[in-house]
């Protein structure tokens, strides 16, 4: 009982003695919290002061009242000063917070959350006896302090409050001490101006702290550790913080004296291993988990082996070591499974053609059948015409037997009667040619498909006839033709000769309109009527000197893709498979038309073989015009004959072929119909058929020794290599002279002085002294199936070739073997990037403080230059196919956009190559997500400038400025001290803008300070990751107009 009484007497009094002792100590010693022998307690250990939170101020006070009515509310204070700190932050580091308002809230609230546990401010409440409101900052301190973050240095702290003056050494003014408003004025009024501050300063609440030179208490933002400081009797320093405490009779440590970045303020932050829940609370990372610096909670490991007690992060390296083996399996499939896949394909495709042959065997033999059966019914009414014509039936006509009006009346009987006999007669006719004419086919076509499959629409091929007068080109002074004169038929095969340098190619460019950069002297007539070449180029065919050919694609798709994109769109697929077989067959590429043509690097067909392949591009479209350029050059004889005869097909169509050619054997040159003999100057010295060339040059003198091959014979005397005697003072170089005069045709100026020379025998080569053949359009003429089409000109440019999709769909699916057939180039590329990334994610890691600037500098270098350097075999490789298919007519930006879709799988590809070792080896706070998203657009950038180089250069200068240029570019846009809008031009910094924003959205809480100082020392804005990728992006889309622009340019 004594006991009980005991008790509640000590719990009724303790107020009242305790207010006692506060009295009788010296007014100088009330602002210093009271000692343990001031309360006979003995200090409590420091483990607890530092790992545990004081107990609530409820349980401390247990039993004693509350406080008074007019004590202020702490909570509404706190939420106060922090709501004011957001404000401050905000209208100082707006460019370092989120736009969005949700966002922007959530971005503060990580840091100064007035939802978080507050079991710290009833501890300060409890420690400062309830005067805690009246020590906090007001707002127009912490104004004072965020305007002062800015100029503050490592190391020091300036007094910036006029209550702490450059020569004071109070104790508030001390670092991580605070005192009372001696104002008496409320925290929360709306008084701009700084307070004063002068009683009872104390050191700093645990969880608070209290800037040197403030003499307040600010919250700590959450990820600190703000416990109260021990004095470290060895340094002198305050620990875990680094401030000295003022020399003085009672020397005592605060809390945290300053919150900015990690350089400035290490000591606040959560240390690495470890994570604070409160401001006052630390506890060690459990095993699976790990906690970066500044963490408030743990972050569960994908897999807990990777992550031991006190794991500072996550361990990612395992995981790139099985993305990388998952992806390198995956390329070893890819690599050695492509050939398969477009061996399928092949298979495929050949059955679908075989299936169109058949179809289109089908029509042709219908059509062969329904011709004979016309001319079966046509011969069987004749016999019957002929049976009817009687002596009796004449003499009944011619005396009137006939009577008009029963003729009239029975019209529409007989009318009748006629169509059945009609059909009846193609059953029999049908049935005639059936069994007396046995077809290859095995298949049996009823009588109604021999109709519908020999009414087939069949749009002929036109004819085209190129004629010339006076055709001169020069370049300067120098006359590279002069006064050509002649014309090339249709139905007909020329051949064009003559010595080195006399022209040959020169003439054919001229007569195709090729004349860029030339002067060019008179009219080229197409079917008689003045036009230009170019708008007819749909239906021209121009087989070129070198074998133009895509060595990575078989002989069949080499030709199918020209049949399927320069035929007619309105032609079906079994008609364009008839063309591509006949083609083939009569080339002679059937053993070899699965086979690849063949690069430098890796062989393929025979050259003889590449030839007539590259004949054989333009033959499949089905010219009206072919036109080839020694296209015998490198073949033996048996192979020339070949391809003479396949064109010699092709002018039994209508085709007007015209070749130049080298030293043919004399029985390929009488293979020809036409020959053109060139001169040195572009003079022709003969231009008529190949069976009078003889008889015209023994008119002048000049016969043809035995065992002699003709056109060299002739060619040797142009050249002066042989001797020959003409009749008066001739010399060859008169030879194309004498073929003007002997056609009538204008003599230039500059031959005037030679035609002088020759006029005295003049007399000798009349055109009556020279046997000549029918003229070349009487030969037209006499050709049924040149002359009804001869003068159509206006249905030549009917030919409707596939539109820009319908080519761009077969470019993809061209381009898309090619890329399956590199697959080993691919796997190089792809490989060479893994190195990268392990490199710069093990030697350049992305540290806290500089938010990985280094590291990410390194990165857009390396991805710059290796994608760049790829993307330049987009184009590079392929310049003169592109030449030759764009002067053919077809779609240069269907050509464009199908290599550019291709690469777009590089282009997605290829950043998640790098990153599956830069970012586990390195595993930054940046998400992976946001860096896929940096490196996509960066390497969509680069991409595009590849396609300029490799289109505005040769293949090793545009190799030598990828390799420059983003070294260049990188070094520009990171350096801080030039102009900015000289940096704004370089994509480097654009990109190394985007990756440090996406790392500093991860920086929350305490990191705040840290990620505004990152940006503003780089000049960012957290707000501009998705304006920085669509910047990017933007270079990437106008890179891409300027390579397509080069493109049209291409010369």
């Amino acid at each position: 009982m004594r006991a009980l009484l005991l008790s509640s007497v000590l719990a009724a009094g303790a107020p009242l003695l305790l207010l006692v002792l506060l009295l009788a100590l010296p007014r100088a010693a009330r602002c210093q919290p009271p000692g343990p022998s001031v309360l006979g307690l003995a200090p409590p250990p420091l483990a607890q002061v530092l790992d545990r939170a004081p107990p609530p101020l409820a349980q401390v006070l247990d039993g004693l009242p509350p406080l008074p009515a007019g004590s202020p509310d702490y909570l509404g204070e706190l939420q106060r000063l922090t709501q004011q700190l957001n404000d401050e932050m905000q209208k100082k580091y707006g460019f370092c917070m989120a736009d969005v308002y949700v966002a922007r809230e959530k971005d503060l609230n990580q840091t100064f959350s007035p939802d978080s546990n507050m079991t710290f401010a009833a501890d300060c409440m409890d420690q400062t006896k309830g005067e805690m409101v009246a020590m906090l900052c007001h707002k127009a301190e912490i104004e004072l302090y965020i305007k002062s973050l800015a100029s503050t240095s490592s190391g020091s702290s300036p007094r910036i409050s006029p209550n702490c003056n450059q020569n004071s050494s109070a104790l508030g003014c001390q670092p991580g001490w605070a005192c009372m408003r001696s104002d008496g004025v409320p925290s929360n009024s709306s008084d701009e101006s700084i307070p004063s501050r002068a009683v009872n300063c104390r050191p700093c609440c645990p969880g608070f702290f209290c800037p040197s030179g403030l003499t307040c208490m600010i919250p700590c933002p959450l990820g600190a550790y703000c416990p109260l400081g021990t004095l470290n009797d060895t340094t002198g320093l305050c620990d875990p913080y680094f401030y000295q405490v003022t020399p003085g009779a009672n020397p005592r440590c605060g809390t945290a004296d300053s919150w900015a970045d990690i350089v400035t303020t290490n000591d606040i932050f959560c240390p690495p291993g470890y994570y604070c829940p409160t401001t006052t609370q630390k506890h060690n990372c459990s095993d699976g988990y790990y906690c970066r610096k500044g963490s408030t909670d743990e972050k569960k490991c994908f897999w807990k082996n990777t992550c031991k007690d006190n794991a500072i992060k996550e361990n990612l390296t395992l995981y790139g070591l099985i993305f990388i083996a998952i992806l390198s399996l995956l390329l070893v499939l890819v690599y050695n499974c492509s050939g398969l896949f477009i061996t399928i394909q092949v298979k495929m495709t050949s059955r679908s053609r075989k299936r169109a042959a058949t179809k289109a065997n089908k029509s042709v033999a219908a059509r062969e059948r329904w011709k004979l059966a016309k001319e079966i019914v046509l011969r069987h009414e004749v016999r019957m015409a002929e049976s009817y014509d009687t002596p009796e039936q004449s003499a009944a006509s011619s005396n009137g037997g006939l009577n008009r009006l029963e003729v009239n009346a029975n019209e529409s009987k007989i009318h009748e009667n006629l169509t059945q006999a009609h059909t009846e007669r193609f059953r029999r006719g049908y049935n005639k040619i059936d069994t007396d004419r046995s077809m290859k086919t095995n298949d049996k076509l009823t009588f109604s498909e021999v109709v519908s499959l020999a009414t087939e629409d069949r749009t002929r091929r036109p004819m085209l006839e190129v004629a010339f007068r006076g055709l001169t080109l020069s370049i300067g002074k120098k006359k590279l033709l002069q006064c050509v004169t002649g014309k090339l038929s249709p139905g007909r095969v020329t051949a064009i000769m003559g010595p080195s340098g006399a022209g040959k190619t020169t003439f054919l460019n001229a007569v195709l309109g090729k004349t860029s950069g030339y002067k060019k002297d008179g009219i080229v007539l197409i079917n008689g009527m003045p036009g230009s070449m170019q708008s007819y180029k749909k239906i021209i065919g121009f087989v070129p000197q070198d074998d133009i050919v895509h060595g990575n694609l078989t002989v069949e798709e080499n030709l199918w893709f020209s049949a399927c994109c320069r035929l007619s769109n309105g032609m079906s697929r079994s008609n364009k498979v008839r063309v591509l077989e006949r083609v083939i067959e009569s080339l002679g590429l059937q053993e070899i038309r699965n086979s690849l043509v063949g690069t430098v690097e890796k062989r393929g067909i025979s050259g003889g073989q590449r030839k007539r392949v590259n004949v054989g591009i333009e033959m499949v479209m089905e010219p009206s015009l072919l036109i080839l350029d020694e296209p015998t050059t490198g073949l033996d004889s048996a192979s020339s004959q070949l391809l003479l005869r396949a064109l010699r097909r092709e002018a039994l169509e209508g085709v007007n072929v015209c070749a130049v050619i080298h030293q043919p054997s004399y029985i390929l040159f009488n293979m020809f119909d036409d020959f053109v003999l060139l001169a040195r100057g572009g003079l022709i010295a003969y231009h008529g058929p190949v069976s009078e060339a003889e008889r015209y040059f023994a008119g002048l003198g000049i016969k043809v020794p035995d065992r002699e091959n003709p056109p060299d014979h002739f060619i040797d005397i142009l050249e002066g290599i042989v001797k020959t005697k003409m009749r008066g003072n001739v010399t060859p170089k008169h030879l194309p002279l004498l073929w003007m005069l002997h056609n009538g045709y204008e003599v230039p100026d500059d031959m005037q002085k030679d035609l002088e020379n020759i006029n005295t025998i003049r007399g000798l080569y009349t055109v009556q002294s020279i046997s000549s053949e029918q003229s070349l359009a009487e030969q037209s003429e006499n050709t049924d199936s040149v002359h009804p089409n001869l003068r159509q000109s206006n249905t030549l440019l009917e030919r409707k070739t596939p539109r820009v999709f319908a080519q761009y769909g077969h470019y993809l699916g061209r381009v898309a073997k090619q890329r399956l057939r590199e697959s080993t180039q691919q796997a190089v590329d792809y490989l060479i990037l893994c190195i990268a990334g392990i490199c710069i994610g093990t030697i350049a890691r992305v540290r806290d403080d500089s938010f990985g600037v280094d590291s990410y500098g390194y990165t857009i270098m390396a991805v710059s230059l290796l994608c760049q350097l790829a993307a330049l075999r987009s184009f590079s490789p392929e310049k003169l196919q592109y030449r030759r298919e764009r002067e053919s007519g077809m779609s240069s930006l269907a050509y464009f956009l199908a290599r550019d879709t291709i690469d777009h799988f590089n282009t997605a590809v290829k950043p998640i190559i790098f990153l599956s070792t830069f970012y586990f080896f390195n595993n930054p706070r940046s998400t992976l997500r946001d860096n896929y998203l940096v490196l996509l657009a960066l390497i969509y950038c680069v991409t595009g400038i590849g396609y300029t180089f490799a289109i505005w250069f040769e293949l090793g200068l545009a190799q030598l400025s990828s390799a420059i240029v983003p070294v260049v570019l990188v070094l520009v846009g990171t350096k801080p001290d030039l102009p900015r809008a000289l940096k704004n031009l370089c994509y480097p910094k654009w990109a190394l803008e985007a990756f440090i924003v996406a790392g500093a959205k991860e920086y929350s809480g305490v990191w705040l300070i840290t990620r505004c100082g990152a940006l503003l020392q780089g000049g960012y804005d957290i707000r501009d990751f998705n304006f920085c990728i669509a910047i990017i992006m933007l270079y990437g889309v106008l890179f891409r107009l300027i390579a397509f622009l080069s493109l049209l340019k291409l010369k």
